[in-house]
């Protein structure tokens, strides 16, 4: 029987695994495993953020009933619904498939992770479109790099961690 998950980490490390060479001197196989994946996954969180923002809610306030979201806030959560199942999988099966811990276990330290990436998305959204005045899109894209950071030494050294003796 094929394993459909081994099927998709196959043919996503094969093209990863092909652009690796030209990088070999600056990363490790995981780092740029890491930088692809994460990459792939940010280039759809900041596209399905502007599509959000500018065609979904057409930069109006969302009302819920018993909320009013403003729509890049809106935005925000549209576009979390989708890429954190997709960066979980990606980091799961492709990136860290040698961590050696349960997938539930995994699941709840990456959702934890991704708790606090929300919060902080929210307040460095709001800090930045409606304190200081930035377009949306860009507020965003200064926003994912800091949580860039954040998630990757946090899914390096927390959630994601090698079991002992693992090498690229």
């Amino acid at each position: 029987m094929i394993n459909i998950n081994e099927t998709i980490r196959r043919t996503i490390l094969r093209w990863i695994d092909f652009f690796y060479p030209l990088f070999k001197k600056w990363f490790s196989l995981q780092t740029f495993r890491y930088a692809a994946c994460g990459g792939a996954n940010t280039f759809l969180d900041i596209s399905l953020f502007s599509f959000g923002y500018n065609f979904i809610f057409k930069k109006h306030m969302l009302s819920l009933g018993f909320v009013t979201l403003s729509p890049h806030i809106a935005a925000l959560f549209l576009d979390m619904s989708i890429t954190l199942p997709t960066g979980f999988y990606l980091n799961r099966y492709v990136v860290f498939p040698q961590a050696g811990l349960k997938g539930h276990i995994q699941l709840f330290r990456y959702i934890f992770v991704v708790l606090i990436c929300i919060i902080l998305n929210y307040f460095f959204l709001k800090l930045f479109v409606d304190h200081l005045g930035w377009y949306p899109t860009p507020a965003k894209i200064v926003t994912t790099a800091i949580i860039v950071i954040f998630s990757y030494v946090s899914q390096t050294f927390f959630f994601f961690r090698q079991k002992d003796g693992y090498r690229d």
